[in-house]
């Protein structure tokens, strides 16, 4: 099976640099015409370059077709305009993939208000932003594919990364509740959370990993996720050639009789409720309550 975009608009933000420029050369490559957007700003966030037309020119001199957009995703009203220049330009979009980020790591004790505000504008509101631009584009021509980049930080947290964490745990809720709202008009959302020797982890890994863990090996899921061919609700793990799937789960839980429904009660039975057999991937947010009302209705019975 061959993987084609032909014919179709890609978005992919934060693509100057890194994982962003792997995933647009590649979508050109296979036929897509590509939005590179970049701020062009420094890991932190602060500066300004033309990274975005570097990429752009690199897909034009291997034949492909690209435009560049030095938008900031933290602004709605310029991803707006970004979208509204591709569809006027190609006639739609058909995927978008939200790369673009920022750190300013710190222990949450010392780090600025301002820092955790930043992060979380850049990744969730950013991701939202980008996303609400495409969104209404997608559901007229009733396909969209959107990818939302995740994090094992926010899937298990990492010391000094409250700000960071916080925010890729928020487009995960995003992306689960977005694939949802799709579903009808065949939009596929899905998460990535990658692995990958680039700016951003420049002083973090050392230099083996940061070589071992190259941008390339996390396309492939990438663009499949962004294919045809994609599912939709998937939170894949990607670095070095290692592919996995995570999950959220819950397990079949406890009720407590009226009687021993109290704090000592749920400290009694807090054994059997933190019990790991009989977990089950969670579908959507509602399951919860209709587990509950069930094993309610089940003791009523």
């Amino acid at each position: 099976m061959s993987i084609s975009f032909a014919g179709q608009v890609a978005v992919v933000t934060g693509a100057g640099h890194g994982l962003g420029r792997a995933y647009a050369l590649e979508l050109a490559r296979r036929g897509a015409k590509v939005v590179v957007n970049d701020l062009g700003a420094a890991r932190d966030g602060t500066g300004h370059s033309d990274a975005a037309l570097a990429v752009v020119e690199e897909i034009r001199a291997t034949g492909g077709e690209a435009m560049a957009d030095g938008g900031d995703v933290s602004d709605f009203a310029q991803m707006e305009a970004m979208a509204a220049r591709a569809v006027s330009e190609w006639g739609g979009i058909h995927i978008l993939i939200n790369n673009a980020g920022i750190l300013r790591d710190r222990t949450f004790a010392k780090m600025d208000p301002a820092d955790f505000e930043l992060v979380l504008r850049v990744h969730l509101l950013g991701s939202a932003f980008a996303t609400k631009a495409v969104w209404n584009t997608m559901r007229a021509q009733n396909y969209g594919r959107v990818l939302m980049t995740t994090s094992s930080t926010g899937l298990g947290g990492n010391f000094g990364q409250a700000n960071y964490g916080a925010g890729k745990a928020g487009v995960l809720g995003l992306a689960r509740t977005l694939r949802l709202e799709g579903a009808k008009h065949d939009i596929r959302v899905n998460c990535i959370a990658p692995t990958a020797g680039t700016r951003m982890t420049a002083d973090i890994f050392p230099d083996e990993a940061y070589n071992a863990f190259q941008p390339e090996s996390v396309v492939p899921a990438a663009l499949f996720l962004v294919s045809k061919e994609a599912p939709t609700d998937a939170i894949v793990a990607a670095g070095g050639g290692v592919f996995q799937s995570a999950f959220i789960t819950m397990n079949d839980g406890v009720l407590l009789p009226q009687s021993e429904c109290s704090v000592e009660g749920f400290a009694k039975a807090w054994p059997a409720i933190r019990e790991c057999t009989g977990d089950h991937v969670l579908e959507n947010g509602m399951e919860q309550s209709h587990h509950a009302l069930s094993m309610l209705l089940k003791s009523q019975g």
